[in-house]
């Protein structure tokens, strides 16, 4: 709605920014009573210029989650502020703050207002609502603007509606205390603005173990490979190439089942382009199943724990607006968890002899873009760790995802060629798989050496 004394399309822009901004912070709190009803109130807070209005809205719902339709009283704790009617529309009167309270059916719930005289500046928070675990943290950021669209530099009070369930300290960063929900506020020159959080028990970690370039009926590497398996309970991935000479069904009986094979129960495999030296992978994908997904496509997604899982086929299109590009992006937008971790053959970055592929730039692209954590590759045979990083190969603490090179699970190791921008550790002289544990927010990692080699390589990161 409106302000019916606004006359110019400046002022009804302004307005619709503010409202708009306080409208998307979504859920709101809430309060359970003994009868189990839960009354919930929306926008969580608010910003008005004086004589605007708008509405809030309650919904009441039962123990079984279904919408009760009964009378619900609003009220506001400072009249002098802004006035509100028997449906929830409010109507500001003067500079100051007030809370709306609304009850109905012995539940309660509030929101927050501030009214301002109309100045232009408008104050959001990002993001809009977060589920964080006990003991994990979310950052927010608040960004104030004048009528122009310029920053403006302020300081900014935060503060939480339940700190037994969320705390918040003065720089936005959240902090997971128990489960339930908690609305987070920040406020500044007489503007506020919140969002909604959930905080759920820390899960159980998980772990994920294999590597790619695995089997050879002309080495032994793999068996050493496949022993180190036999102790290290959890999922096994595999990162291509993982029957030579060439994924063939005769490949897979007698030179990848006699190892790696006693673990196919529980493989999530991704094809390599060995595999493509039969035609339509055909042996790889009879030997997998259902588990290679479908046969004219080769990837698939799944969740382990708290991650989602995404394994991709580098051996067909990968561009933009590909058909697989255009799934990855879909299957990202359709999951939008804390952590994701992607597997496939071809590195996007790699100090090997293969070097780094532009090619799967595209699926680095979109990963990025939805702020994916890790990689793992293999077609180089040798081990190598790369900071976090963009899709160009720029170094990004921050929001950059950790390629891991694992091409080292039985056949024979490659020398390095021209070194990579970001690249930590390299190995070329000792087989091993690289173990992952995944918890909520984090992850572990550990390359784990085959019998009577030495090297290892082990660290932790946190999801972005």
């Amino acid at each position: 709605m409106l302000n019916p004394r606004s006359s110019t399309t400046a002022r009804y822009l302004i307005r619709a920014l503010v409202i708009g901004a306080a409208v998307l912070l979504g859920a709101c709190p809430r309060m359970i009573t003994d009868s189990g009803y839960v009354l919930t109130v929306s926008p969580a807070a608010a910003n008005l210029f004086v004589d605007d209005s708008m509405r809030f809205t309650a919904r009441l719902m039962d123990g079984n989650g279904a919408e009760v339709k009964a009378p619900s009283s609003w009220t506001i704790d400072n009249a002098q502020v802004a006035s509100v009617d028997t449906l929830g529309m409010v109507h500001a009167l003067a500079p100051g703050s007030a809370t709306i309270h609304i009850s109905g059916r012995g539940a309660s719930a509030t929101a927050s207002l501030v009214v301002a005289v109309d100045s232009g500046r408008t104050l959001t928070i990002a993001p809009s609502g977060a589920d964080v675990y006990v003991s994990s943290t979310e950052q927010f950021r608040a960004t104030l603007k004048d009528r122009n669209g310029r920053t403006l530099s302020a300081p900014l009070a935060w503060e939480s509606s339940n700190t037994a369930v969320a705390t918040v300290n003065a720089g936005g960063l959240v902090t997971g205390v128990t489960a339930g929900t908690a609305t987070i506020q920040v406020a500044t020159r007489g503007l506020v603005a919140a969002a909604p959080v959930t905080v759920s028990p820390m899960p159980a970690s998980v772990v994920l173990v294999g590597a790619g370039d695995i089997a050879s009926c002309s080495s032994t590497a793999d068996e050493a490979t496949a022993n180190l398996l036999d102790g290290i309970p959890g999922t096994v991935f595999t990162a291509g190439d993982n029957a030579y000479e060439n994924g063939a069904a005769a490949d897979y009986a007698n030179c990848y089942n006699p190892s790696w094979g006693r673990h196919k129960a529980r493989t999530h495999p991704a094809p390599g382009n060995h595999e493509y030296s039969t035609a339509g992978a055909a042996g790889y994908f009879g030997y997998f199943g259902a588990a290679a997904g479908d046969p004219d496509k080769g990837y698939y997604s799944y969740t382990l724990g708290a991650w989602h899982i995404i394994v991709l086929n580098s051996n067909l299109a990968t561009n933009a607006g590909s058909p697989q590009e255009t799934w990855l992006r879909a299957d990202l937008a359709a999951r939008p968890v804390k952590c994701t971790l992607a597997i496939w053959h071809h590195p996007r970055f790699s100090s090997g002899p293969h070097g780094s592929s532009t090619a799967v730039q595209p699926l680095w692209d979109d990963l990025y873009a939805a702020n994916a954590d890790v990689v793992i590759v293999g077609h180089d045979h040798l081990y190598e760790r790369f900071a976090p990083q963009t899709p160009t190969g720029q170094a990004d603490a921050a929001r950059g995802i950790r390629e891991f090179v694992a091409g080292t699970g039985g056949a024979g190791l490659y020398a390095f060629a021209t070194p990579a921008p970001n690249s930590q550790v390299k190995n070329n002289t000792t087989h091993g798989v690289l173990k992952l544990t995944l918890y909520g927010d984090r992850y572990d990692w550990k390359f784990v050496p085959v019998a009577g080699s030495s090297f290892t390589d082990s660290g932790t990161g946190r999801c972005h």
